[in-house]
């Protein structure tokens, strides 16, 4: 009987240390996401406090090779080329979103976090306009919260912070369930907070 006493002790601790252990520690790896997430969270919730809904426009305009949009064969189309020479001489960011060729036309459009550009060139001149939109650093925090346009790395980063996250509150969870004295207090008040988030939402938004 005491060799089991001894033995479920022994594991209650290890359990316990574990938990600590991986607690205190994804808390700190995740110090500065929490922080992000939780300063973002505000700034969407109130663009107008922090200016994020301010943007600036730019128009360019000019010519490239015709050879490259003057083609029957829409396949010819020079779509590496063209994305590149823009790229070079105006500095445009983002990804490629869309490259639609229409029978008169070729538009392009660019996609980033706070950013975007819309190119459309004339099949028949190779004349083209290119549109850019440019907003600020709050605007960018945003859009990196959401994960718009901001790519395949930028998405595995929010998944990872988010299972960082999960096992931070499941690991102070393991914590708490430990600790005789707190227990019962804790898991009401976490009830409590629940079912206040819960009343919130069927008041202010259902």
């Amino acid at each position: 009987m005491s060799t089991k006493k001894t033995k479920g002790g022994r594991v209650k601790k290890d359990v316990v240390k574990l938990s600590r252990w991986l607690h205190i520690y994804l808390s700190m790896i995740s110090f500065a996401i929490v922080l992000f997430f939780s300063f973002t969270g505000l700034t969407l919730n109130h663009p107008t406090w922090f200016g994020a809904e301010k943007q600036i426009e730019e128009k360019h305009t000019g010519k490239l090779m015709v050879q490259w949009v003057n083609q029957p064969d829409t396949n010819k189309i020079a779509k590496m080329e063209i994305v590149e020479f823009l790229r070079g001489k105006y500095k445009l960011k983002g990804a490629v979103s869309d490259f639609r060729i229409e029978d008169y036309e070729v538009s392009i459009t660019f996609k980033g976090p706070a950013y975007s550009a819309d190119v459309f060139i004339d099949r028949e001149k190779g004349n083209y306009e290119v549109t850019e939109i440019k907003k600020g650093v709050i605007a960018l925090w945003n859009d990196l919260h959401k994960g718009r346009d901001s790519g395949k790395g930028w998405s595995s980063l929010i998944d990872v912070s988010a299972i960082f996250l999960i096992m931070v509150s499941l690991t102070g969870l393991v914590l708490l369930l430990f600790i005789k004295k707190k227990r019962v207090s804790g898991i009401v008040t976490a009830v409590l907070g629940l079912a206040l988030s819960y009343l919130i939402y069927l008041i202010f938004v259902h």
